[in-house]
């Protein structure tokens, strides 16, 4: 079958009645019909609606009064409660419809059943209350904001070159990237086999082989037709060499991939996303390998990122389109005021952003010291505009190119496959906006600016925090040492209540996400509920029935003929860590019981602290059982 002779993309311009039809009816693969709109947890819904259904009421789906969800299948607590939960789904005629194909469903003629799957946003008492509609109406209000700006100010430094009067639109550019690990199903990969592998680098970049290679190359060739123009995959860090069988197919596959595709603008990007993951695990398992896009499935070893670039662009009348993060003289300025204030903006307000971009136990798991994940809320711009930086260790990364001034963008570190993209890059562009007008408004040159981001704390600066430093060239993990950071960068959340915390501890920083009451703060409150509702479920049902499993496990494996004073003194250890992660008695209570009586009374502060206490105790006792074990000869 030549799969190329598929529809897999419907473009804006063709969503209308008479092309809409004339395609369907071509193409009698395409079976089902769904409509895909995207709560405040990032999940998107997903049915089969019958393509005739579809074709005989278009009208009405295209209406907007066709398809209709309730609050119990979207996570939107607070706002879509059981006795007022009519969400309807609006169709969006705007971004790229999908073609999601069936690789082990085939038609009479032996096509791949596939399903239309057409982005909307979900409507709930006339008013839009999902990520989708969140993202596209921040854009529009940042355009006008902008634009007011240069009308208000005919001259921004470092952007002399463009006439206001001769902007047509705005162009608001971002990009995500897919890191993931990928296994053969049932088959598992020693921790310490993984985690020397990565310190002696023996994975980052190497070839691809097997069904990890064809899955690999079958995914950009999907992505391809799909017209996301992917630029690259390629092995990440993390992974151990697979084996060959005597049949000659790859067993004992553990690797950590990368897959890129380009730029797109608006809210298509996040479509994008989706589509990416979908095609990538269908892909791989069609192959016989499973694909987890968590941000740190293996302890101990590489968890996986997901950096989000941001950009801003003007389209002028002539077409030409303008970087406005780009200064004039790109030898002479790392950025342009805009740039500055957007890159600023970021910085200053991100604490009340994190919960947007890691409201997991997984995504927090995975951004602690080493490993490349960004920790600490700083910036690097390069030795001088000549010398572009590329400094791992930070949260937001200026990308630059002396030759492209339109490849200018920040790069956001943090974010995970399982960050919501389209609430957090909207969360990105409200913070943008809160510096860039700072920046514009204040009547500074752009060597103003750039002082203002290279101070050191304790400067004072016009927007700045003065007790904060916001920008490095160095290593953050080694050049500094844990309270350093803390003190210079500010200290991240350890938990998701602590990453929650900050939206009642930074109320003047939740105001600018709130601007233009887009963002609102029931939507933040919605959002807030949700991800504490996951993380008390993950703890109850997840950390606390396998710390247990982990702790009973956990055997004593001398005998008295056999033991020596080493084992007694290793077991004595290992026994008492047991008996403190979940062993009562009358007078004190274990771990886990206190940990459970405070979910029970709801008082999240100590069930963070217990978590964290819970955590370290049981990778205490896992070392310990260890070195136990090493000792024990049968």
């Amino acid at each position: 079958m030549n799969t190329k002779d598929l529809l897999y993309t419907i473009k804006p311009e063709q969503h209308n009645e008479k092309e809409l039809t004339e395609l369907l009816q071509n193409h009698p693969e395409i079976q089902f019909v769904s409509l895909m709109g995207v709560d405040f947890a990032g999940n998107d819904t997903d049915e089969k609606i019958p393509v005739k259904i579809f074709l005989e009421d278009m009208d009405a789906f295209l209406n907007g009064s066709a398809a209709q969800t309730d609050g119990s299948s979207v996570v939107l607590p607070g706002i879509a409660s059981l006795n007022d939960a009519r969400v309807d789904m609006v169709v969006d005629k705007d971004v790229n419809w999908f073609v999601d194909y069936n690789f082990e469903h085939f038609d009479d003629n032996g096509r791949m059943v596939g399903t239309l799957r057409i982005p909307c946003f979900l409507l709930h008492n006339e008013e839009f209350v999902c990520s989708r509609s969140i993202l596209k109406n921040t854009l529009n209000y940042l355009e006008k904001e902008i634009m007011d700006l240069f009308a208000k100010h005919k001259v921004i430094p470092g952007l002399e070159h463009i006439d206001p009067d001769q902007i047509d639109h705005l162009v608001f550019t971002s990009a995500t990237e897919l890191e993931f690990w990928v296994k053969s199903p049932t088959e598992v990969t020693s921790l310490e086999a993984l985690s020397s592998s990565q310190i002696m680098q023996e994975q980052y970049w190497q070839r691809t082989r097997g069904n990890v290679r064809t899955a690999l190359e079958q995914t950009i060739e999907m992505l391809d037709l799909y017209g996301l123009e992917p630029e690259m995959g390629h092995k990440e860090c993390g992974g151990v060499k697979g084996q060959i069988d005597a049949s000659g197919h790859m067993t004992h596959v553990n690797e950590q991939l990368e897959v890129d595709w380009k730029f797109a603008s608006g809210i298509q990007p996040g479509d994008n996303e989706l589509l990416a993951r979908t095609v990538v695990k269908e892909v791989f398992r069609m192959n016989g390998l499973e694909v987890s896009f968590q941000a740190k499935p293996i302890p101990g070893v590489a968890g996986s990122g997901e950096h989000t670039h941001v950009g801003m662009a003007v389209k002028m009348k002539n077409g030409k389109l303008i970087n406005l993060f780009s200064p004039k003289d790109m030898q002479k300025d790392f950025l342009s005021a805009i740039g500055y204030g957007a890159l600023m903006g970021m910085l200053k307000n991100y604490e009340v952003t994190n919960p947007f971009v890691s409201c997991t136990m997984d995504s927090l798991n995975r951004l602690k010291p080493g490993f490349e994940a960004p920790v600490c809320i700083v910036t690097s711009l390069g030795l001088s505009p000549e010398n572009p930086s590329r400094n791992r260790t930070i949260l937001a990364g200026l990308i630059r190119d002396l030759t492209s001034p339109m490849a200018t963008r920040v790069e956001m570190r943090s974010p995970n496959p399982y960050t919501n993209t389209y609430i957090a890059t909207a969360a990105f562009y409200l913070c943008c906006l809160d510096g860039i007008k700072a920046c514009v408004e204040s009547g500074k040159t752009l060597k103003e600016m750039e002082a203002e981001i290279s101070k050191k704390a304790g400067d004072p600066g016009f927007y700045l925090e003065e007790e904060r430093q916001y920008r490095t060239e160095d290593d953050v993990f080694e050049d500094f040492t844990e309270e350093e950071r803390a003190r210079l960068f500010g200290e991240p959340p350890a938990t998701v209540w602590e990453n929650l915390c900050a939206f009642e501890k930074y109320p003047e920083k939740v105001s600018v996400l709130t601007a233009g009451n887009i963002l609102k703060p029931e939507f933040i409150a919605s959002f807030k509920e949700g991800a504490l509702i996951r993380w008390k479920t993950e703890l109850q049902s997840r950390l606390l029935p396998e710390c247990a499993q982990t702790v009973s496990s956990m055997k004593r494996l001398h005998t008295a003929d056999t033991c020596s004073d080493w084992d007694l003194s290793m077991w004595a250890k290992v026994n008492t860590l047991r008996a403190k992660l979940a062993k009562d008695s009358f007078a004190k209570k274990s771990l886990l019981t206190r940990m459970r009586q405070a979910l029970t009374e709801g008082n999240y502060d100590m069930v963070s602290k217990l978590m964290l206490e819970i955590c370290a105790t049981l990778d205490e006792l896992k070392q310990e059982y260890r070195v136990y074990q090493q000792n024990i000869i049968d």
